[in-house]
């Protein structure tokens, strides 16, 4: 396996799933997500498949096996998602839950997977009798992994008697700025919006040099949060389209065109003039079956192929009935909070430039945070409305 190529792809990945999230599920509201999160979700299943819906779930995610999804993951936990508090960088958690039903033995090359790569914590439970109760534990883990920001996971009803594994994943991620934005100086100033109209929102400004770069319509800019004693650096990249509404061609140039990413990323820093960036804050959940339907892959929701998740002839009737995501991102002078979690419900069917450069990003734009030693996309999403939380 090749690590960087491996990551490149998960890359094409996210922004496709991220476009196709924007135009059906955000069209006109802010988004986050974590393409990170749905990726270990779907890894997990693929994993538990066989046949031509792990195909389906393989070919998705670019990936020739699941052995190979298997090492990624490994791989990126040790790398990327390591907590750096204790040497100086980002607070980070990663973390994964597996609850099945009392009645199932998971499968030995299951149980494997899920204990050794994905270091899930595997929970017996009683969906036929306590399924209520359950939504309640996996709601609650999924709050205390990410710092309380993420409650009600699963909504009600989403987990019944005819549920037999729930997988769940957790990210949070907690950075400062290297370059903190001088609180006192943010003031309100014109926000546009899609419809013509314009609302006041606080704008962070600074006089120092930052990482902007303009391509063909238009600018990034790449904000680097504070580094640990570690390799690892995290930053935030601002895609801010030249027109006031060229936001969804934006979108759709960077999740339609491979390798996008690595192609308009900010290398130098230049001189800035006038420069401004709206503090925000958005929570944003989706079921994401329609999404992966509208992409191609079916075959996890429909039954028959998740054959090697349990030890027993009920594995034929699988299916997966639902994956969720909540996302929460916080963007201030004194950097950003975020944090995703997903689940799935298993169910039982009966340049430089030597002019100054400007960056207003008073209008819809996009953002994504990146590990960049590795590439490693964590978050993803766009600003509609620095107001609407």
């Amino acid at each position: 396996m090749d690590l960087r190529q491996s990551i490149t792809d998960q890359t094409d990945v996210s922004l496709l799933l991220t476009g196709h999230v924007s135009s059906i599920e955000a069209k006109n509201s802010n988004l986050v997500l974590s393409p990170a999160s749905l990726h270990v979700v779907l890894s997990l299943i693929a994993s538990g498949s066989s046949g031509s819906t792990r195909d389906q779930v393989l070919n998705f995610l670019k990936s020739k096996s699941s052995d190979d999804l298997n090492k990624l993951s490994s791989e990126l936990v040790s790398l990327v998602f390591a907590d750096g508090t204790a040497i100086g960088g980002p607070k980070l958690s990663f973390a994964n839950g597996v609850w099945v039903d009392q009645t199932l033995p998971l499968k030995p090359t299951f149980k494997q997977v899920v204990d050794n790569v994905y270091k899930a914590t595997s929970n017996q439970v009683d969906f036929l009798h306590k399924a209520v109760e359950v939504t309640s534990e996996v709601n609650t883990w999924a709050e205390k992994q990410t710092t309380g920001l993420i409650k009600e996971l699963l909504p009600p009803g989403s987990v019944d008697s005819t549920t037999r594994l729930v997988f769940a994943n957790a990210v949070y991620f907690k950075g400062a700025w290297a370059n903190k934005f001088d609180a006192s100086v943010t003031k309100d100033d014109d926000f546009y919006l899609y419809d013509g109209n314009s609302v006041k929102v606080p704008f962070m400004t600074s006089k120092k040099k930052q990482f902007i770069k303009a391509f063909d319509g238009f600018k990034v800019l790449g904000l680097p949060y504070k580094q640990g004693g570690d390799k690892r650096q995290f930053s935030m990249y601002f895609f801010l389209p030249d027109a006031k509404d060229g936001l969804p061609a934006l979108i759709q140039k960077a999740n339609t065109q491979s390798g996008f990413l690595n192609e308009h990323l900010p290398y130098q820093k230049v001189e800035v003039g006038d420069f401004k960036v709206p503090r925000f804050k958005i929570s944003f959940g989706f079921e994401a079956s329609k999404v992966l339907k509208g992409l191609g892959v079916e075959l996890p929701f429909t039954g028959g192929g998740l054959t090697e998740m349990v030890d027993s002839p009920v594995a034929q009737n699988l299916y997966v009935s639902s994956i969720f995501q909540k996302s929460f991102i916080e963007v201030n002078e004194e950097g950003t909070e975020a944090a995703a979690a997903s689940a799935a419900v298993v169910n039982l069917r009966s340049i430089s430039f030597p002019q100054k450069v400007d960056f207003v990003a008073d209008h819809p734009f996009m953002f994504l945070i990146r590990e960049d030693m590795t590439g490693v996309v964590l978050f993803t999403g766009h600003v509609i409305n620095p107001l609407e939380s």
